[in-house]
């Protein structure tokens, strides 16, 4: 029995429902394809003419990440030393807090900075807020679990007696240490080119903390994340063909120091 405002329609009806879809036009996906070719053809543009505010990208991203590598490099290698050769109260749990801190999110670093760094925070009159020195602090942050761990793991892989052996023919303990270094130079160096690698390409704390200000603290990641919102696709391409560069020499680097430190029976 048919209701008000509804069209009864009987059983014996077959019902076809079609689903229409609107056709994709083509001329669209022509327009994408031209523009990212035209954008890729301005990156390469851009990397081999030198322009200016790129390289100056690239600049402060090598400047930033070095210092971090190299101010965090001493006290990890001494961490990571003391972990692999002196027994300590604490010390598997410092193992343990080290290899948890490897996956520490680079946000989380940003925010806990922002927080100290602020105008409000403790140490808000140090007026390092959108520098780079607050940057480099905030990258040491994150390689320096790296560089223990993997440190940690070289120095292990050393054997122990060298340590005893250098003490026992009177050897200084600090001669005795930069013996046992020299041993694993090879797997020292694997964990600076790692920790290098590891905080090249963050972007959560390099832009929390330093504000992502053009020709002060714009680094690769936190520009490719700007040109990339903006719509200017050339630049960000050019900046990722740099990161993927410096990846693949990254990795080269590690095979071949990895290469070097085996041991051939």
């Amino acid at each position: 029995m048919p209701t008000e405002g509804l069209t009864w329609v009987p059983s014996s009806w077959p019902v076809i429902i079609c689903l229409h879809q609107s056709p994709v036009k083509l001329e669209e996906l022509e327009s994408d394809v031209d523009t990212l070719s035209e954008a890729s053809r301005q990156a390469l543009y851009l990397l081999f003419t030198g322009d200016p505010a790129l390289w100056t990208i690239i600049g402060i991203s090598f400047a930033v990440s070095l210092r971090a590598v190299i101010f965090a490099a001493p006290a990890a290698l001494v961490c990571a030393f003391l972990l692999a050769y002196i027994q300590f109260p604490g010390r598997r749990l410092a193992i343990t807090l080290f290899n948890t801190a490897l996956s520490i999110p680079a946000v989380v670093v940003g925010l806990t900075l922002y927080m100290l760094l602020s105008r409000v925070g403790p140490l808000g009159d140090l007026k390092l807020l959108f520098t780079q020195d607050a940057m480099v602090i905030g990258q040491m942050i994150l390689c320096f679990p790296i560089l223990v761990a993997m440190g940690h793991a070289a120095l292990q892989a050393t054997d122990r007696r060298l340590w005893e052996t250098a003490l026992t023919l009177g050897a200084t303990p600090i001669r005795a240490f930069l013996t046992v270094i020299h041993e694993t130079r090879f797997g020292l160096t694997a964990a600076l080119v790692a920790g290098f690698g590891r905080i090249i390409a963050e972007v959560g704390s390099s832009m929390m903390v330093g504000g992502n200000i053009l020709n002060h603290t714009r680094n690769i990641p936190t520009a490719i994340a700007l040109e990339t919102s903006r719509g200017s696709f050339a630049q960000g391409i050019a900046l990722g063909l740099v990161l993927l560069l410096l990846s693949l020499a990254l990795n080269l680097t590690l095979s071949s120091i990895q290469g070097k430190g085996e041991v051939i029976p």
